[in-house]
Parts: structure tokens; sequence; C-alpha cells
């Protein structure tokens, strides 16, 4: 590579990180919600609505920092075609920052992936390039980003690398610090899911390096392997099929996950996720995707427990995303019977959770 050819990838590499700086210093702030637990129990519980990103999740800010690492790596050029195996908010997320710096993206997505979906990435001109089986897609965007001459983002592999677990700056350090000036004090439990398992891992560990008396669980779905990964302790359990709650859950545990840090693992029933979320949007207003429903029963039944045990303190957990992309979905009833999901008795249970003791 000739000096005149450096000189130039060094100058658009300077651009588009100084673009991707303004864009995250021109993010709303992120707002803390209160849920309105009964007062007499001694119990707060609060929500970082994630929701409120430009692409519309959590997985924003970790895309960002992927982004970021690889042009200041030089991986992503002014000429690189972004890849990327995903075809929900990692996905959408992914083609906001290509986009914003001006490099060609591919998602290699499952054949059957939703128009609605799609349409979502291609809205920030992404391209969806489709693949079965499912399981195969992150082999395809590997040999993809490699026929391209491009970068394959690899989410999986890359995020933990990215995320600060020290400093303030991870979701889960924002979430600790605004619920302690709220409350004047560190939470009681902080409640997360796992997707790649590195916002659980950069939580746990930061709770640790600041010596903080706040206990992580994490939530996690059916037919996941994380919650039976963490209860037998195997590293290498798989369960082969995939989550039905969107952005958590994975066939297998993934080399992120730290099961160290984690203090409770909580399954969650699928039809679960999908009354609590329900319920949030019913009794709040808020309108949340079904990972947040997820949270929000692990968190429920924490608060059920320090209210029947006595002790006071706060629970905090995230919004992962807002509710737009699952109108047809999981906010659909036809949809949900044909899933074989019956959040009636689930929606009981939260009432009764709720109700007098």
């Amino acid at each position: 590579m000739s000096d005149h050819s450096q000189a130039g990838d060094r100058r658009w590499a300077q651009r588009a990180l100084a673009r991707l700086r303004r864009e995250a210093a021109a993010a709303p702030p992120v707002v803390l919600r209160r849920y309105p637990l009964p007062s007499s129990w001694g119990v707060s519980l609060y929500f970082r609505d994630e929701s409120r990103s430009a692409t519309g999740s959590l997985k924003h800010r970790m895309v960002r920092r992927l982004v970021e690492d690889a042009v200041a790596r030089e991986e992503i050029r002014q000429d690189t075609t972004v890849v990327e195996a995903a075809a929900g908010n990692t996905a959408v997320a992914a083609a906001y920052f290509a986009q914003l710096i001006d490099v060609p993206f591919v998602a290699v997505v499952p054949g059957k992936t939703a128009q609605s979906k799609r349409e979502r990435i291609e809205g920030y001109g992404g391209r969806c390039h489709a693949f079965d089986p499912p399981a195969g897609i992150y082999d395809e965007a590997a040999r993809l980003a490699a026929e391209l001459d491009g970068h394959y983002l690899d989410h999986f592999a890359r995020a933990p690398h990215v995320e600060d677990w020290r400093g303030q700056d991870s979701v889960g350090a924002g979430l600790l610090a605004q619920v302690t000036a709220e409350e004047g004090r560190p939470p009681a439990w902080a409640v997360v899911g796992v997707g790649t398992g590195t916002t659980s891992a950069a939580l746990g560990r930061h709770i640790r390096y600041h010596d903080l008396p706040t206990r992580l669980a994490v939530v996690d779905p059916e037919h996941s392997a994380y919650w039976p990964g963490w209860v037998t302790g195997d590293p290498r359990y798989g369960t082969g099929m995939p989550s039905r709650i969107e952005g958590i859950g994975r066939p297998r545990v993934e080399p992120a996950f730290l099961p160290p840090v984690i203090d409770l693992a909580v399954p969650v029933p699928d039809a679960a996720s999908v009354a609590a979320m329900r319920h949030l949007a019913t009794t709040t207003g808020w309108s949340v995707g079904p990972s947040t429903g997820t949270n929000f029963w692990g968190a429920l039944r924490l608060a059920h427990r320090m209210r029947a045990a006595g002790e006071p303190g706060s629970i905090a957990t995230l919004i992962s995303d807002g509710a737009d992309a699952y109108r047809g979905t999981y906010y659909d009833d036809d949809w949900v019977r044909g899933k074989h999901l019956d959040p009636a008795p689930h929606a009981a249970t939260i009432d009764r959770w709720l109700g007098p003791s």
C-alpha cells in the first residue's frame, strides 16, 4: 500500500470516527423509569429505557463500539463492505452505523426472516442476504465477508472485547449509577437477559470491581442454554433449539457468558415473557418488546420474594427495546396462539404477586 493510500485511509478513518463520536454525543439522555410497586412493600423497581436510541434498542450502543473499534483498527476502510449475521436489532443498528460512515452493509439472515424485519434493515440502506439453515448464517457471513474483501462484525465474538466493564459508559454501569442516584444507595438486585452474554458479564465484573453490594440475576427463556449451563456449570451446554424470545437466549453457551459473576439465574417461560410485556403496556403505557417482559418477570419475582422476606431495597433492570417491531407477533393474539403460548395463567400470577399479601 502506498503512502498516499495510507494517508487517505487515515483521513477517512478520522472522519468516520468523528461522525461516530458526534452521533454518540447527540444521543438523548437515557431515561430511568420507575414501575409503580405499592409503597408499602419498601421495594422499588426501575427500568433504564434503552428503546430511545436512534435504532430503538440497547444493541445500538454495542454496535457503535464494534464499528468504532473496527474503524480504528482499519478493519473497516472507506471501501469496505460490513457484514453481520443477524436479522433483528443488531442488524438494524449495524445498517444504521454503516450508513452513517458511508460504507455498504449486508445482513445475512435466515431464509424465513419476515419482510418487516428486512425492511427495517433496508430502511438504513442495508441489504439482506438470505441463507438456510438458520444455524449456518454465521459461517455464511464469514464466507461472504471474505468473498467481498469486507469485514464481518461477528458481534458474538467481538462484543466482549469492546465493552468497558470497569468504567461508567456501559449499559449496566449506567443502570446502576442512575438507580443509585435516585435511591441514594446501589440497588439490591440488577436483572438482565442474556444474548451474547456481554451485558451480564460486564455488569457482574463492574459490581465486583467497584465492591458494590448489588447482586446480579440473569433471566433466560425456554430452549436457551444459559440457565442450564449456569446450573450445571457446563460451559459447553447446548440445547440445539433457538430461543423464541427475540434478543435473548441461545442454543449454546456463548464464550462471553461468565457464570462466576452471576448470583442467580432465573428460567422464564416464554408465555410469561409475553404476559409480562403486555402487562407493562396495559398498566404503564410503556411499549416494550418481549425481552423486556422477560426482565420484568424476573424482577417482579425478586420483588415478591423481597416483600415476603421484609427486605427493603431496589431492583434495576432494562427496557431492551420498544414494541414497534412486534405488533404483528408478540402483541398479536393469533400469532401467539400459533406459537402455542398461553399468557393467561402467567398474567394471573403477576396479579397474584402484586395483590395483597
